[in-house]
């Protein structure tokens, strides 16, 4: 890859300051679990995987603050630690993932003093993150393998290098079809109110010499009736038991378009996005964000002072629109409640 989402160096967290793209590429340092929650809730860092990655990172940052003679008021603070971080982005279920298994491994040290604890919790860190890119490597190998030679693909938000360790999960199989030589075209949905696809998924995917071409929201539906899309792959940020999906806003939107035109919509993400415990989508959390990401584009008034703003920050798209899940584990489809149970082991 040739840029950095997130990393662990020198005893801090280095994240690429996504909020500034494509303008400037640069990267923040952060010392301290508070700042690492603040580049969550603000969007420095985002994408499900990364979310989960940055929370991980924030909790090894915590613990090292902490003071502490016993494992027990330890372990209070670091929950403590967990409960600041899990109140940034409640729709994405990897931030969870993260948090408990930070948890579960001090946990499982606590017969440990606690320099071993704080050096095992930063070990632990560093290997989600790696784990990560391993991952989103499988994603696309087993999603390049559904992709055709010379396919036109259309995405929503960002789903890439960006939002994991690198590389990607929709945009995974975008690179693992490219690098296969399958003589691809990405279009990218420019994704309100954040421009996802804009700034970011269009940035990465010229940097690294990947065709692509940005289309407004509202162009996908007619580019699919004329027939330039063969294939539609978007990434999720929580995957229900029942294969129901929460995904970046306008997700829905191209989910339906593709069903009635008759092409394949995918979803991309590692079997950490998968919540199991929740039945269906209607139990997923949504988050709403601030009115002005919507009356604003980068700080420039669009919208009439004072005039009322929905702003969900996800859609759900049901079950029925997928015709599949790409995991690492392999392809989901049809009886999701089932199969998504067997991916897992249950």
């Amino acid at each position: 890859m040739s840029f950095r989402t997130i990393e662990w160096r020198d005893n801090k967290v280095i994240m690429i300051d996504q909020t500034r793209l494509p303008a400037e590429e640069v990267y923040n340092e952060y010392t301290d679990f508070q700042g690492v929650a603040e580049a969550i809730r603000g969007m420095v860092v985002r994408g499900a995987p990364a979310i989960g990655i940055a929370a991980a990172m924030g909790v090894a940052l915590g613990a090292r603050e902490i003071i502490a003679d016993s494992f027990d008021t330890f372990y209070r603070q670091l929950e403590n630690v967990c409960d600041v971080l899990g109140r940034t982005r409640p729709t994405a279920v990897n931030l969870f993932w993260g948090l408990e298994r930070m948890k579960r491994v001090a946990l499982q040290h606590k017969e440990l003093d606690l320099h071993s604890i704080r050096e095992i919790l930063k070990a632990e860190a560093i290997s989600v993150e790696a784990e990560d890119l391993a991952i989103c490597k499988e994603i696309g190998r087993h999603g390049a393998a559904l992709v055709k030679e010379g396919a036109s693909i259309l995405t929503h938000c960002n789903a890439g290098g960006l939002a994991t360790a690198g590389y990607g999960t929709a945009l995974g199989v975008i690179r693992g079809a490219h690098e296969a030589g399958k003589n691809i075209r990405v279009f990218a949905d420019e994704t309100r109110p954040w421009l996802q696809g804009a700034r970011l998924t269009a940035w990465e995917l010229m940097k690294d010499s990947i065709p692509v071409t940005l289309i407004s929201d509202n162009m996908a539906g007619w580019l699919m009736k004329s027939g330039q899309i063969d294939f539609c792959v978007v990434g999720a940020d929580r995957i229900a038991a029942n294969g129901d999906t929460a995904n970046k806003i306008g997700t829905y939107s191209v989910a339906v378009l593709a069903k009635e035109n008759r092409i394949p919509f995918y979803v991309a993400a590692p079997i950490s996005t998968l919540d199991l415990k929740l039945a269906n989508g209607d139990q997923i959390p949504i988050e709403e964000r601030s009115s002005e990401e919507v009356t604003k584009v980068q700080g420039v008034t669009i919208a009439p002072e004072g005039v009322k703003v929905r702003n969900p920050a996800f859609d759900v798209t049901p079950a029925r629109y997928i015709t599949g899940i790409i995991t690492e584990k392999g392809v989901v489809r049809g009886d999701y409640e089932r199969e998504l149970k067997a991916l897992v082991g249950l």
